[in-house]
């Protein structure tokens, strides 16, 4: 085969076999990234058949490592985190200390040091974020509480993941690996590097953050839709590079503040959209570059030891972070979704794989199990989040197992004893404290109305108990919430935006509680209005109706003064 289309081969090659494969695991209702993964094992030295060119698709994956980089940037949100912070912080860390133990731990057993086993732990300690923002979107939770803990707490991972990318290379001759091409002391090559980091952090957050959106607001009042495209690509690779060339730090670092910045644009929304084809081809190139590497020889040579690593995934993570949920004192459901979202590793696991490859650290053992540990994760993983509701139904369907996981004695759970009773009466109970909740609670208690405020985040109600205003906290699904809220005095139950399901099971336990309750529901878009209005659950408001509707009566008000005039 001549040199000059190998590149071309690879690229047919890969993308076809990646359809191919991806379409297959979508079709048995999988994520499309594990067809990527075998699409890569099948061309890989590894297996027989066609071959790609190992070398490019390593350079081809470089370029995959900084989109995927760009991409989590971009997506990264400190008001998301901060939402969250109370459980996702010392959550996501005590999770990876658990996981990367258990890694270390089984390491151990197997003989190995304590720095391959280091950075195996912690390469099957980070969940996909690929993966779980797809499994989250397909079932529509990315907007629940559920879902924004389970994502902060994966951009804690992620965060934790960045500063071992930058650090490993300085500590890898004392973890047994390989030295740092120079004479300084590990001491000062730490300190170096950490100098080093916080200068190209410090560049990015002052001038960065001010010259990326400019040049963007720039090019876009061109009007070239191919130029700002450009800009936001030459934006990625080229602070990815200059962060390697000038600051010395890894270019994956580079390309997750490019992405950070870029989204400080007021451009961002755009520039996510424009480049999402060009990151999701890198990316597959990424995952089959990846598939590439692994050794299927490994499944029939080391059986236990896949099983261990699978069980540490899928076990030991899920149980450690459902246990650490529980806690924090957040409900049954809550620590399974949790459990479920973290019960997978990807594309973190695969870079620090490559790294501690690179580093010495790592043997192609190590790296054939992570990829292994991957495959079966991230396959077995919507199996997993389909056993959530009847492994909920389950333990609730044992009341002593029921009592002792759920959050018994918890004082955010029941209204606190300083509530006078009188309040309680004719008040105003509105599940959920989100957008919409937040200017509907505001108005009334202008009015001095009283409101009683159902909410699943506990850091939001222990702010409103701050402020002085009455909140439980609970998922109102549960009868035991709106109890606490008093709904059998109610007058009014106003419901915020959320699901359909758990609209009907909301209202069918006020309606128990209390039949002659008046039900406010507000619904996201006007499917969901009709679909409500036709089960006459109760009054529908609908944002865009309602929006047209007081528009109309600003516009025919000042009319109305116009003509007095």
């Amino acid at each position: 085969m001549p040199h000059d289309i190998d590149l071309l081969v690879l690229l047919a090659v890969g993308f076809g076999l990646a359809l191919f494969f991806g379409y297959i695991a979508a079709r048995l209702r999988l994520p499309p990234l594990v067809g990527y993964l075998v699409a890569g094992v099948v061309i890989s030295p590894n297996t027989p058949g066609v071959v790609g060119d190992i070398t490019l698709a390593n350079q081809l994956a470089e370029l995959g490592v900084m989109f995927l980089m760009f991409g989590v940037g971009m997506h990264f949100s400190l008001k998301d985190l901060l939402e969250v912070k109370r459980i996702a912080l010392p959550g996501a860390i005590l999770q990876i200390i658990v996981a990367t133990l258990l890694g270390v731990a089984m390491c151990f057993w197997w003989g190995w040091s304590f720095g391959s086993g280091l950075v195996f732990g912690l390469s099957l300690s980070c969940a996909s974020t690929v993966v779980l923002l797809k499994a989250l979107g397909d079932r529509g939770l990315l907007n629940s509480v559920n879902g924004k803990i389970a994502v902060g707490w994966l951009l804690v991972e992620d965060l934790v993941m960045v500063l071992v990318l930058v650090l490993l290379p300085a500590t890898a001759v004392l973890l047994g690996g390989k030295a740092p091409a120079s004479d300084q002391s590990l001491l000062i090559t730490i300190l170096l590097t950490l100098l080093k980091v916080s200068a190209f952090i410090a560049f990015m957050l002052i001038v960065g953050k001010r010259v990326v959106p400019l040049i963007m607001q720039f090019v876009a009042r061109l009007g070239s839709r191919e130029l700002f495209t450009l800009t936001v690509v030459a934006a990625a690779v080229s602070i990815a590079y200059g962060a390697y060339a000038v600051f010395g730090v890894s270019m994956a670092l580079g390309a997750f503040f490019a992405g950070m910045v870029v989204k400080e644009s007021d451009f961002s929304h755009r520039a996510e959209e424009e480049t999402l084809p060009l990151r999701e081809v890198f990316s597959i190139l990424f995952f089959v570059s990846v598939g590439m590497l692994f050794d299927p020889k490994i499944l029939i040579e080391q059986p236990w030891h896949i099983l261990g690593v699978v069980g540490i995934i899928m076990l030991g993570k899920t149980l450690a972070a459902m246990g650490l949920v529980l806690f924090f004192r957040y409900p049954i459901n809550t620590a399974l979704t949790v459990g479920a979202s973290l019960a997978q590793i990807g594309e973190f696991s695969f870079i620090l794989a490559a790294l501690g490859m690179s580093l010495g650290l790592l043997s192609n053992e190590a790296q054939n199990l992570i990829l292994a540990g991957a495959l079966f994760s991230i396959t077995l993983n919507s199996f997993i989040f389909s056993a959530i509701e009847p492994t909920q139904k389950w333990i609730k369907s044992r009341s002593h197992l029921a009592r002792l996981l759920e959050r018994s004695g918890d004082p955010l759970a029941m209204l606190p004893d300083e509530v006078d009773q009188s309040y309680l009466r004719d008040q105003v109970v509105i599940v959920g404290h989100g957008e919409v909740g937040r200017r509907i609670t505001q108005t009334l208690m202008q009015q001095n109305i009283k409101v009683v405020i159902a909410e699943e985040n506990r850091e939001i109600v222990e702010g409103l108990r701050e402020k002085g205003i009455a909140a439980v906290s609970g998922v109102a699904t549960e009868p035991s919430v709106l109890i606490q809220a008093h709904i059998m005095h109610a007058r009014l139950l106003v419901i915020s935006p959320m699901d359909l399901i758990n609209i009907h099971r909301i209202v069918d336990i006020a309606k128990q509680l209390n039949p002659q309750i008046q039900v406010l529901v507000c619904a996201e878009n006007k499917e969901e209005a009709d679909a409500i209005r036709a089960d006459e659950i109760g009054d529908v408001f609908y944002a865009k109706e309602e929006m047209a509707n007081n528009m109309s009566t600003y516009i025919l008000k000042q009319i109305h003064i116009a003509h007095q005039h």
